[in-house]
């Protein structure tokens, strides 16, 4: 991880409000886990400004890691906008994979070109417990092709999705992560000091966190 594009990004997230963070009442994500934070990576393709440094942030990455990679895929729905930019930086074809099958026509969950040769890299906007990412690598890997790794804009950095990701035996990538984020937000304001303790708290054991 590139430690400038790291703050950079964590920041802007912060400062499109792309990020919320509050302990009092925490939100509660559709997993049931309760967090003192909730993340909304789509609002960045409304800012040319940040959509374009996640772009390049994401290009360089993939160049720097994966300079075998013949197909840049975006993960339905928000990783699309941003596998878009990155295959035209990288002039390489582009597919996208849904979340589940097609119930009509061929029933395909990947879309575009795919062959037996393709060696992909998977573009989402962030990291959970990893659990659609590794869906979306399965259905490209279904379709014969070879998933080199997985890039995400953000990653919650939770002890889930290290473990998925080890046991899928697939390499993931995020251009910043909770850490940076949580010193970002305390550096500018967006976090009292008071709250610090428990936000930490929240990653090592977000099941078990109930807030302040």
């Amino acid at each position: 991880m590139n430690e400038d594009i790291a703050n950079l990004i964590a920041s802007d997230l912060l400062d499109i409000n792309a990020v919320t963070l509050r302990t009092t009442p925490p939100f509660t994500w559709a997993s049931g886990i309760k967090a003192p934070i909730y993340t909304d990576n789509r609002l960045t393709i409304a800012y040319p400004r940040v959509r374009e440094q996640i772009a390049v942030g994401l290009t360089r990455t993939i160049a720097e890691q994966y300079p075998d990679a013949t197909v840049i895929g975006g993960v339905a729905t928000a990783g699309i906008p941003h596998a878009t930019l990155v295959a035209a930086n990288l002039n390489l074809p582009l597919i996208y994979v849904r979340a589940k099958p097609k119930d009509h026509g061929q029933g395909k969950q990947t879309e575009g070109k795919l062959t037996a040769t393709d060696k992909v890299v998977l573009i989402d906007d962030l990291i959970s417990t990893g659990g659609s990412v590794l869906n979306a690598a399965k259905a490209v890997q279904a379709a014969g092709a070879t998933v080199l790794g997985i890039c995400a804009i953000f990653s919650y950095q939770l002890p889930d999705a290290t473990r998925n990701f080890a046991e899928a035996g697939i390499n993931l990538t995020s251009l910043t992560d909770y850490d940076h984020l949580i010193n970002a937000a305390v550096a500018h304001g967006h976090l009292p000091s008071s709250e610090l303790d428990s936000v930490r708290q929240w990653r090592q054991d977000p099941w078990q966190w109930t807030g302040q």
